[in-house]
């Protein structure tokens, strides 16, 4: 008798109904008829599909901003303050999602303090700008006004010292389980290996995990041998260590993706690890057996990071790869590197890279040329940045737009089937783990943007339900 039987599943690629029988968290049988089980949930022809991974979240930061000031549709300085002087709460007041690259005029500590002189502080859509009103910086310890890069990533530190709820991190889960999520990699600034294994202890266990880090917990992870997909103790293989993250380069919307070609104002971003020091990283964790994750945005900063990957021949990943030299878009297969990507990113910034990297833009987000070339691709959020909603990702890739207007540079599309294949880690097979999404829609037939808020009717991990909604 079987742990689980899901009774007349529908499965891609099958004639007629199926069942799936679970036994251990895993895929027993796959077929007609099937035995008996322990439990049985009839699925009436409903759709089902590997579970979902989002490849690159910022956890806390994701369950932290679901409740905070959202002034992504401001599209000035004035508007960004007039919806800092309409909030009232007590105390610091955070927003997030402002995206200042286009806009007439510098944000500045004078209008962020005229807006509102109790502490204030305005997260930028890419996580990589913070403005900060004179109150707010005596609070956290940093100047006032607008902060780049490594002022920016402290002010964020600075505020994420306030410890976050149980329940908002139970909420966020449940919100992610929602939507077919069984897996994240989280690439927090925070212990992520201390927090979830406290998470888990405490019921929240919804999802699996993988824990990334930076450089400054390198040498302890090192020194407690912690390799890339070693599980954790006492977590009951929920939780695995993750890879070393670098920031290499900066973002679009900043204006410091390090780029060969200038950006209007001629700069031409920031290296934030130049390729020395980022060559010794990647060298330290990979004889440690820790696979690298490495921010690159701009066409420099890909080079930079893949010619580090080469030289010191360490697995692992680019993350968000947004602009390319054509020569090194088939550097990633040749290397194995993985491209990390996040298709939501090029429907924010489609206007934005139009202006900034006019030009340049084919090369910009180039998903189908990575796919087309043999590298292997997969998807994610990069959440706050985006909705930790892999549907979102899925329908960014394939339609490569929202609403009506046309698609931005639709050659670099991928297929309902391919963007799937990306956001997922197994097949529905025996001997695979049960980490399952039932599906209320059909997404290889939606139209338009429904693709974007495809409805999922239960979410399995390892057998086990996470959400249901049946």
């Amino acid at each position: 008798m079987h742990d689980l039987i899901l009774r007349g599943a529908r499965l891609r690629g099958h004639d007629g109904p199926l069942d799936v029988a679970i036994d251990a968290g895993a895929i027993a049988e796959v077929g007609q008829a099937l035995g008996r089980g322990r439990e049985e949930l009839a699925l009436d022809g409903r759709l089902v599909v590997p579970g979902l991974w989002d490849a690159h979240v910022h956890f806390g930061q994701w369950a932290r901003t679901r409740s905070r000031l959202d002034v992504a549709g401001a599209r000035s300085v004035a508007e960004a303050c007039a919806a800092v002087r309409g909030a009232r709460p007590d105390g610091l007041l955070v927003g997030f999602g402002f995206r200042w690259a286009t806009w007439s005029e510098a944000p500045t500590a004078e209008a962020l303090d005229a807006a509102r002189p109790a502490p204030t502080v305005l997260l930028s859509g890419d996580m990589h700008t913070a403005w900060v009103n004179t109150a707010a910086a005596l609070e956290l310890g940093c100047r006032p006004g607008l902060l780049r890069e490594d002022e920016a990533f402290a002010a964020e530190v600075a505020l994420d010292a306030a410890p976050l709820s149980r329940s908002a991190v139970a909420e966020a889960v449940r919100a992610a389980s929602s939507r077919g999520v069984v897996g994240i990699v989280d690439l927090e600034f925070a212990d992520t290996v201390e927090e979830w294994s406290a998470r888990i202890a405490a019921g929240i266990d919804g999802l699996r995990v993988e824990a990334g880090f930076y450089g400054e917990r390198l040498e302890a992870r090192v020194a407690s041998r912690a390799r890339t997909g070693l599980a954790v103790d006492g977590t009951r293989g929920l939780l695995r260590h993750g890879p070393l993250k670098v920031i290499a380069d900066g973002s679009l919307n900043t204006r410091t993706a390090h780029c060969c070609d200038p950006y209007p104002d001629g700069g031409v971003g920031m290296q934030n690890v130049d390729g020395p020091a980022l060559g010794e990283l990647m060298m330290r964790a990979t004889g440690a057996g820790i696979a690298c994750a490495i921010h690159a945005i701009g066409d420099a900063a890909n080079a930079i990071a893949l010619d580090a990957f080469e030289a010191t021949r360490a697995r692992g990943s680019i993350e968000h790869a947004q602009l390319l030299a054509d020569a090194d878009v088939a550097r990633f297969a040749r290397l194995g590197i993985v491209a990390s990507v996040q298709p939501e990113h090029a429907l924010d910034d489609r206007d934005v890279a139009d202006e900034l990297w006019a030009g340049r833009t084919r090369r910009a987000f180039p998903l189908r040329a990575l796919l087309d070339s043999g590298a292997r691709v997969v998807l994610g959020s990069d959440a706050p940045v985006a909705p930790l909603d892999p549907w979102i990702a899925i329908a960014a890739a394939v339609r490569r737009t929202r609403g009506d207007r046309p698609a931005w540079h639709g050659e670099q599309a991928l297929t309902v089937d391919e963007a799937i294949s990306a956001s997922t880690r197994s097949t529905i097979a025996p001997g695979q783990r049960a980490d399952l999404a039932v599906l209320d829609a059909d997404p290889w037939t939606a139209e338009g943007d429904a693709l974007r808020t495809l409805p999922v009717a239960m979410t399995l991990v390892g057998g086990r339900a996470t959400h249901a909604d049946l």
